[in-house]
């Protein structure tokens, strides 16, 4: 059974730094692009990031470029996102999810198939 579990969010102060990981099971990461969305109360869920397969191919959202990075290993069957200088604005569920098999990299939410539950990011002096 294909299942993706996200952890490492929390409280953090305006400025700190979190790092998410997205560990995939029931399947082999190396054909899948990994994103991750983020969702805060009352607004849509938006694409934050997305890496490709072998981790050569990425993407952020405007708002995160610079203080993100995503990474990848495949070996472990994990994928990565280094938030630093968060703000305020960053606060949110944050869920990662999987393209079709084989399929590269886009930050909308309708290419993405597979989800998981989120881990909650909540950032507040």
């Amino acid at each position: 059974q294909l299942q993706l579990v996200e952890s490492g969010g929390g409280l953090v102060q305006p400025g700190g730094s979190l790092r998410l990981s997205c560990a995939v099971s029931g399947f082999t990461l190396d054909y899948y692009t990994i994103g991750w969305f983020r969702q805060a109360p009352g607004k849509e869920r938006e694409g934050v990031s997305c890496i490709g397969r072998s981790g050569g191919s990425t993407n952020y959202a405007n708002s995160v470029k610079g203080r993100f990075t995503i990474s990848r290993d495949n070996a472990k069957g994990t994928v990565y996102l280094q938030m630093n200088n968060l703000k305020p604005g960053d606060a949110g569920m944050y869920y990662c999810a999987t393209r079709p098999r084989l399929a590269m990299c886009v930050m909308t939410e309708g290419g993405y198939q597979n989800w998981g539950q989120g881990t909650q990011v909540t950032v507040s002096s």
